[in-house]
């Protein structure tokens, strides 16, 4: 008799179909205007590669391909030097990957995930709820709402801070460099920070080098960036800017 498979968590994808989908669909628009004006025919064929580019992306990142999305995440796991004993706070724990890896390895630990789970990316508490059951760290890990750029917790609450390519995604706030503060703020003295996005994208954050010295003088004792963007694992058809060739970590001891 065949055995019942058992259940697997449901991380997602990074690369949502709307960005395969969206651009497909303008380029079926363009395309019925070409009848009219040969023209269009280019602004079809851009949508249709973009199209393709995301639907490449999407397999890349997947278990199916070459599992981008979990290696990327675990560059965060991999720069986080800690005795595993305390609180662990996740910004931006999206379908809860992150937050639930982290109560895996650190089993004295206690992870709190924290998100706004908006529609665009289709995650929600009940999924990473139901991902930590599955997982079988349901007791050790909270997901809560709320917004990196107020974070609901008191001034150096924590033992470690994560987060992992959620900081250019906050909107409403101009200078990324706030989310960063915001973060540490709740980061205990002595405590550890590791942070993953695209900051060596000068557009949304500067120079580097400013970065961190901004950084500093907030106070932290120990920060570095590691350019992550270099891993050998990474396809260089991902290393766009707006994908994974920015990406960097910001790592440290407050």
């Amino acid at each position: 008799m065949k055995q019942p498979q058992a259940e697997k968590p449901n991380y997602g994808n990074w690369v949502s179909t709307r960005f395969i989908y969206g651009p497909g669909l303008v380029g079926l628009f363009f395309f019925g205007l070409a009848i009219r004006c040969p023209l269009f025919l280019l602004l079809a064929a851009f949508c249709f590669i973009l199209s393709l580019y995301f639907a490449y992306a999407r397999y890349i990142f997947s278990p199916q391909g070459q599992n981008i999305q979990d290696r990327v995440q675990g560059l965060v796991l991999s720069n986080l030097d800690w005795s595993g004993e305390g609180m662990i706070l996740d910004i931006g724990c999206g379908s809860g990957a992150l937050t639930i890896a982290l109560a895996k390895k650190y089993a004295k630990a206690r992870i709190i995930g924290i998100d706004n789970w908006g529609r665009q990316w289709g995650y929600s508490k009940e999924i990473c709820e139901k991902n930590a059951m599955i997982e079988g760290v349901a007791e050790r890990v909270t997901f809560q709402k709320a917004s990196a750029a107020v974070i609901p917790f008191d001034d150096e609450s924590m033992d470690v801070v994560v987060s992992n390519l959620v900081f250019h995604e906050v909107s409403g706030v101009k200078d990324k460099k706030d989310l960063i503060k915001e973060a540490l703020r709740v980061v205990g003295k002595g405590g550890r920070f590791v942070f993953q996005d695209l900051f060596l994208w000068k557009r949304l954050y500067g120079e580097p080098f400013e970065l961190i010295e901004a950084i500093r003088e907030w106070g932290v004792k120990e920060v570095e960036l590691i350019n992550t963007s270099e891993s050998a694992f990474l396809p260089v058809m991902l290393k766009l800017p707006f994908m994974v060739g920015t990406i960097g970590i910001i790592v440290g001891e407050k």
